[in-house]
C-alpha cells in the first residue's frame, strides 16, 4: 500500500518491478474499464424491461461499493483504495459539472413560459405536497435513525424536501420517448411541469447548500451565501446571457470563421468552469453555476447544437458513469438492517409516491385532465434520477445525511424511477380500444382517386428530399395529401431532447433541424425552398409535416400508426447507398406489416426538372399571387415500368399510370416473359407468373394492361422475352442509361423462374426484392433510380407481428383537421 503523501501519477512500468495499481492514474484507468464494462452490461439486461440507462449506473455503482463487491477486502485494497477516492471524485465531478451545463443548455426557458397556467400548478403541486410530506418523515427519520439528530434540523428539512419532491428532467424525456408519450398531452404537460421542477428544485438546493454551509449559531453565513447566490444568477442573466446571444450570432453559419468559432468554443467550455468555481466560492456548490451557464446559451442556431457535439459523448459515455461509481462507493444496502430499517424504506417510498403522484393526480383533475392521464402524469412526475443522486451525494458531503439515511434515499429514487415504465404502461394498456390493423384498409390505391391521394413519405436523410419532391410531382394527376415523416433516433444525447423543442416551435421541424444542423446553404437553399415552395406553387398538394422521435427498435411502429391513423394509400421509403443497416431493417419490418401499399425509392438524382427551375419555383413562393406556375423541361424524364404480373406489378402500373398524365414524363412499360418449352419441345411464351389461380391472375394482369391504355395513349408498350438469366435482361435495361426512373415491383416468383435466380444473391437488400436489389446494388454500371413497390396484402388478425403502438408516440408538428388526427 503506497504512502497517500506520496502518490505518483504514473509508473516506470512492470519491467521496472513497479505494480501499477499504486500509481494513480493506470488506476483510474482501470476504474474506468470497469465501472464501463458493468454499467453497460447492466444496461442490456435492463434493455427488455424498457428501462433508462441511469438505473444501470446507479446499479452499477452500487455494485462496486460495500453493498457487493466492495465487501471483499481485497477488491477494495487493490482497485479502489481510499488514497484513490478524491481522484475518482476529481474526475468524475468534472463530468458531473459539464453534464449539469449540457442539462442547462437542454432546459428552454421560453418553452416554460409558454407552458401555461396548468403545468405551473401541477408543478407547483408535485413540489409543495412531497415537501409537506417530508417535514413529517423527517420527524421521524431524525427520531429512528441513529446519528440523524446530529445534522440541523432545517437543513435536514430542506434536504428531504428536495430528495421527495424532485423530478429528473433528463431521464423523464427519455422514459416519455421510450413510452411513446413524449408529444402527447401527457408527455407534453410532464415536460413542461417537469422542467418548472427542475428550476424549482435547483433554487431549492441552493437554499439547502447555503444552510448547510452555514453553522447553526451564524445564520448571517447562509443570508450572506443567499444574496451572493441571487447576485450570481442575475449577473448571469442580464450581463453574460448577452454576451451568449452575440456568441452565437458569431458561430453561426452566416460567420465562416473556424479559427474564430474554435476560440468561442474554448471560452464557452472555460465559462462553464468559471461559473462552477464562482459558485463554489460563494459556498453554493459547482453545479449550480454550470447549469445556470447552460441556461445563458440560446438554444436557436447552431452553437448550441456544435457545444453538444463536442461534449456530450466524453461526458456522459465516459466521466458520468464515474459519478456513479463513486456515488456507488459511498452507499451501503448493508446498513438498512431489521424490519425497522426496511420499514423505513417503505415509510419513504410511500411517502415520495402519494406526495408525487396524489397532488398531481388531484391537480390534474382539477385541471380537467382525464383521470387515467392524470394518474399516468402522477407517476411521471415521480421519476428520479442524477438529479436526485446529487442532492443526496451533497446531502452525504455536507453531513446532513448518514450512511443509512444515505442508503435508504438511494433506495427510494431506484425504485421510483424502476417503476415509472411498468407503470405507466399498465395504466394505458387497454386505453386504445384496438391495436390490430383493420381490414378496412384493404382499398386498392385507385379508390383513392375518387377524392385525395394520400401519401406518406419518410426521410431520414436530407440528401434525396429533392428527389422525393419529384416523384411526388410526378403522380400529381389529381389532388394528393402528402404526409412528410421525419425519423429521428433517440439516443441518450441531449440533443435529441432539444430536437423535440425545436420541432414544437416550428411549423417546419424537418427543414429547421437540417438548415441547423448543416453547415452549408445548399439544403437551406433546394430544401427549405422546395418545401414551402411546394405548398404555395401547387394547390393540388396539401402537406403536413411530422416528426417521430424514437429508438431504431420501434421507429417502425410510428410509421405504421401514422399510416394507419392518416389512412394513407401508400409508404413512400427511401433506401440509399448511404444508408446504414439499420434503416434497411425498420424498412424491412415496415415491409412486413404495413397496413397499406409501400414503395422503397432508390435516389440516384431522379429530378423533373432543373436546378436553375428550381430556384425558380423558390422564388415563386415568395409572391402573393397564389395561381399555381408551371415550368416544363425540354426533355421529358423517360419512367420504365418492368411488368411480370402479380399484384405488386399491377401497382406499379397504376403509378404509371399517374405519371402518364405528367407532362415532363415519358412512360414506357416492358413486359417480361419467358421462353419455355412444352412436353413435344414446342417453343412457346410462358406466363410470367404462377400465384394461386394461373387464370386469375392473368386476366387481372391483361385488365391492367388495357386499363392503362385506355388511360394514356401516350404509354409505349414494348414486350421483351427474356431469354436465359433474367437478372443480365433487368440489368440491361438498367444500363442502357434510357431511363431516369425503372419501376418494378417486388415479386413473387414461381418455381420456373427459381433457377435463374439462384447464381444471383438476393439477401443483399431482401426490403428491394430481387429484381430491385438487382437495379439498386449495381451502382457502378446502373443509374438510373429505383421505385419497387410491394402492394398490401390483407393481414391476419390473429398476428403478434400486427399489433400497433399507441398513438402515442408520434410529433405531429402541425394539425391535421382530419378526423384521424393523432
Amino acid at each position: 500500500m503506497p504512502n497517500i503523501t506520496t502518490i505518483k501519477t504514473s509508473s516506470d512500468g512492470a519491467w521496472q518491478g513497479d505494480n501499477p495499481l499504486n500509481y494513480a492514474f493506470p488506476l483510474l484507468i482501470l476504474q474506468t474499464i470497469l465501472v464501463l464494462f458493468i454499467s453497460r452490461c447492466l444496461a442490456l439486461l435492463l434493455k427488455p424491461f424498457r428501462q433508462p440507462k441511469v438505473i444501470a449506473e446507479i446499479l452499477g455503482g452500487i455494485l462496486l461499493g460495500p453493498s457487493a463487491l466492495g465487501r471483499n477486502q481485497d477488491f477494495t485494497k487493490w482497485v479502489f483504495p481510499s488514497w484513490s477516492t478524491p481522484i475518482l471524485e476529481s474526475v468524475a465531478s468534472i463530468g458531473l459539472l459539464f453534464f449539469l451545463f449540457l442539462v442547462g443548455l437542454e432546459l428552454d426557458l421560453s418553452s416554460i413560459r409558454r407552458s401555461g397556467r396548468r403545468a405551473f400548478t401541477i408543478a407547483l403541486a408535485g413540489i409543495s405536497l412531497p415537501f409537506i410530506f417530508g417535514i413529517g418523515v423527517t420527524f421521524l427519520l431524525r427520531r429512528v435513525v441513529k446519528g440523524e439528530e446530529k445534522s440541523g434540523y432545517l437543513q435536514c428539512l430542506v434536504f428531504m424536501g428536495v430528495a421527495l419532491s424532485i423530478t429528473a428532467f433528463p431521464v423523464l424525456a427519455r422514459i416519455l420517448a421510450e413510452l411513446k408519450l413524449l408529444t402527447t398531452q401527457v408527455g407534453e404537460m410532464a415536460m413542461a411541469a417537469a422542467a418548472f421542477n427542475d428550476v424549482a428544485a435547483w433554487i431549492l438546493l441552493a437554499l439547502a447548500v447555503a444552510l448547510a454551509g452555514g453553522s447553526s449559531s451564524s445564520s448571517l453565513v447562509s443570508i450572506w451565501v443567499l444574496l451572493s447566490g441571487v447576485a450570481f444568477v442575475a449577473f448571469m442573466m442580464l450581463a453574460v446571457r448577452p454576451v451568449m446571444r452575440w456568441v452565437s450570432k458569431q458561430c453561426s453559419s452566416g460567420h465562416q470563421q473556424v479559427s474564430g468559432d474554435e476560440v468561442y468554443m474554448c471560452l464557452t467550455l472555460g465559462g462553464v468552469m468559471a461559473s462552477g468555481f464562482l459558485t463554489d466560492l460563494i459556498g453554493i456548490h459547482s453545479i449550480f453555476g454550470a447549469f445556470v451557464f447552460g441556461l445563458t446559451i440560446p438554444k436557436e442556431g447552431e452553437f448550441a447544437g456544435r457545444l453538444i457535439k463536442r461534449i456530450e459523448d466524453f461526458v456522459s459515455g465516459l466521466l458520468l458513469p464515474l459519478y456513479f461509481a463513486s456515488s456507488g462507493l459511498k452507499t451501503d444496502v448493508t446498513k438498512i438492517r431489521g424490519a425497522e430499517a426496511w420499514g423505513l424504506l417503505m415509510v419513504v417510498i410511500s411517502t415520495s409516491c402519494a406526495g408525487k403522484i396524489l397532488g398531481t393526480f388531484v391537480v390534474g383533475m382539477l385541471c380537467k385532465i382525464p383521470a387515467r392521464d392524470s394518474l399516468a402524469l402522477g407517476v411521471l412526475m415521480n421519476t428520479k434520477g442524477l438529479v436526485e443522486l446529487i442532492v443526496l451525494n451533497i446531502g452525504k458531503e455536507k453531513k446532513v445525511l448518514n450512511d443509512e439515511m444515505f442508503a435508504i434515499l438511494v433506495m427510494m429514487a431506484l425504485f421510483t424511477t424502476f417503476m415509472t415504465t411498468p407503470t405507466v404502461m399498465a395504466i394505458y394498456k387497454s386505453k386504445s380500444p384496438s391495436n390490430i390493423i383493420s381490414s378496412s384498409l384493404n382499398s386498392k390505391l385507385t379508390k383513392a382517386k375518387e377524392s385525395q391521394l394520400r401519401i406518406m413519405v419518410v426521410i431520414h436523410e436530407p440528401e434525396g428530399v429533392p428527389s422525393l419532391l419529384s416523384l411526388i410531382e410526378s403522380l400529381k394527376s389529381s389532388p394528393i395529401k402528402l404526409y412528410v415523416m421525419h425519423l429521428v433516433e433517440l439516443t441518450d444525447r441531449s440533443s435529441s431532447i432539444m430536437m423535440v423543442h425545436r420541432a414544437r416551435k416550428n411549423g417546419f421541424p424537418f427543414v429547421d433541424h437540417i438548415c441547423k444542423d448543416s453547415s452549408t446553404l445548399y439544403y437551406q437553399n433546394q430544401i427549405v425552398a422546395a418545401f414551402k415552395a411546394y405548398s404555395h406553387v401547387h394547390s393540388q398538394i396539401t402537406i403536413r409535416h411530422t416528426t417521430a422521435i424514437s429508438g431504431l427498435s420501434s421507429m417502425h411502429e410510428d410509421i405504421l400508426h401514422v399510416a394507419q391513423a392518416k389512412r394513407v394509400s401508400m409508404i413512400i421509403l427511401s433506401s440509399m447507398e448511404v444508408s446504414g443497416h439499420c434503416w434497411k431493417v425498420i424498412n424491412q419490418r415496415v415491409l412486413k406489416t404495413a397496413p397499406c401499399s409501400v414503395s422503397v425509392f432508390v435516389d440516384r438524382g431522379f429530378k423533373l426538372r432543373s436546378e436553375s427551375d428550381q430556384m425558380l419555383i423558390a422564388s415563386a413562393s415568395t409572391s402573393t399571387n397564389n395561381t399555381t406556375t408551371t415550368i416544363a423541361t425540354n426533355i421529358p424524364k423517360k419512367v420504365c415500368v418492368l411488368f411480370l404480373g402479380g399484384p405488386d406489378d399491377r401497382q406499379a402500373l397504376e403509378l404509371a399510370g399517374r405519371m402518364a398524365h405528367h407532362v415532363d414524363v415519358m412512360v414506357t412499360v416492358i413486359k417480361l416473359t419467358f421462353r419455355c418449352y412444352d412436353n413435344h419441345d414446342l417453343e412457346r411464351h410462358c406466363s410470367s407468373i404462377s400465384i394461386g389461380n394461373d387464370e386469375q391472375e392473368k386476366e387481372l394482369d391483361e385488365g391492367a394492361m388495357v386499363e392503362l391504355k385506355k388511360m394514356s395513349k401516350e404509354v409505349e408498350f414494348i414486350e421483351k422475352v427474356v431469354e436465359n438469366d433474367i437478372m443480365e435482361t433487368v440489368r440491361s435495361i438498367g444500363q442502357s442509361m434510357v431511363y431516369e426512373l425503372v419501376l418494378v415491383g417486388k415479386g413473387r416468383f414461381p418455381l420456373s423462374m427459381v433457377s435463374p435466380l439462384l447464381n444471383h444473391n438476393i439477401d443483399e437488400q431482401v426490403e428491394l426484392g430481387p429484381l430491385g436489389d438487382a437495379l439498386a446494388s449495381s451502382r457502378d454500371v446502373i443509374s438510373c433510380s429505383v421505385l419497387v413497390v410491394q402492394h398490401k396484402e390483407p393481414l391476419q388478425s390473429t398476428s403478434s407481428e400486427l399489433l400497433l403502438p399507441k398513438k402515442d408516440g408520434i410529433l405531429v408538428a402541425e394539425n391535421d383537421e382530419d378526423p384521424s388526427h393523432v
